[in-house]
């Protein structure tokens, strides 16, 4: 299996929404053979690897049935993997996971970072594949009223390491095992931007990072209003600062221009070092 931890570089993670109700892309790739080929495209353009998700997680978003979950997903990572791309599976629930990682994904992304499904950690762990655990407080249809802080670097990072622990003993990898502060999960976008300043102190917990700050609500509040797709250069920037500072990956709605922005970055940290041979 690919060890993806061990690239030099900051990863683009292709965002591929099998849904109808994402707050971005919702309903442009809803079906299997729309989602395939915007995984491919993704590809084409420079992600490293794809995420395939069923289920929103925008703010306010009603749950889907497992079985329609399924449906959504399986033929998407199954023809992708076949096709020699890295795939991973963004999923809170362990029936998912494995489905997925049985049709060929190496990841699991998971937003509740295992307390959405008390199997979800062990399964993970039976399985041998990389896995993501994010920063969260409860579903999306809740996690608007969980965004109270005392110290919002601190309280994550506390949390995050809870997490780390968990997985840990149940039986997951150390060099497996990535974490996510969750920007825009129960976060106020003052809190965003806190935390993306204080990166570091995340990273302290000794594990590469994931940071998903695409077209987030953070972005356009920013860009005073300015709607999603609308959102792709401040998030380019935003990736290539995140490059700079060495976070593992980034996960994208778009890839060429991010993988672009890795590559100056890198090459201007690489320059910083004592340049090139």
């Amino acid at each position: 299996m690919k060890q993806l931890q061990k690239v030099g570089r900051t990863l683009v993670m292709g965002i591929v929404n099998v849904t109808p109700d994402s707050f971005s892309d919702g309903g442009d790739f809803a079906t299997p053979s729309a989602a395939i080929a915007r995984g491919r495209q993704l590809l084409a353009e420079g992600a490293d690897l794809v995420d395939v998700g069923g289920e929103s997680t925008r703010p306010g978003a009603a749950r889907v049935p497992v079985d329609e979950e399924l449906r959504r997903v399986l033929p998407v990572v199954a023809e992708l993997a076949a096709e020699g791309a890295v795939v991973s599976i963004d999923t809170t629930r362990a029936d998912v996971a494995r489905a997925a990682v049985d049709a060929g994904a190496s990841l699991v992304n998971d937003v509740s970072g295992g307390l959405g499904d008390p199997a979800m950690l062990i399964t993970v762990a039976e399985l041998g594949v990389h896995y993501v655990a994010m920063h969260w407080r409860g579903q999306s249809d809740v996690m608007q009223q969980l965004t109270h802080y005392d110290d919002v670097v601190r309280d994550v990072a506390r949390e995050l390491a809870g997490r780390r622990v968990a997985a840990l003993a149940a039986g997951i990898a150390p060099e497996r095992l990535i974490l996510d502060p969750g920007l825009g999960f129960a976060k106020t976008p003052d809190a965003n931007w806190t935390l993306l300043a204080h990166l570091d102190r995340l990273a302290a917990l000794g594990q590469p990072l994931l940071i998903g700050a695409s077209r987030k609500r953070f972005l356009g509040e920013l860009l005073d209003g300015r709607e999603p797709v609308l959102r792709d250069d401040a998030s380019v920037a935003l990736t290539a600062l995140l490059a700079r500072q060495g976070v593992w990956a980034v996960r994208t709605h778009t890839a060429r221009a991010h993988a672009d922005a890795i590559a100056v970055a890198s090459r201007l940290a690489r320059e910083a070092v004592g340049g090139v041979e």
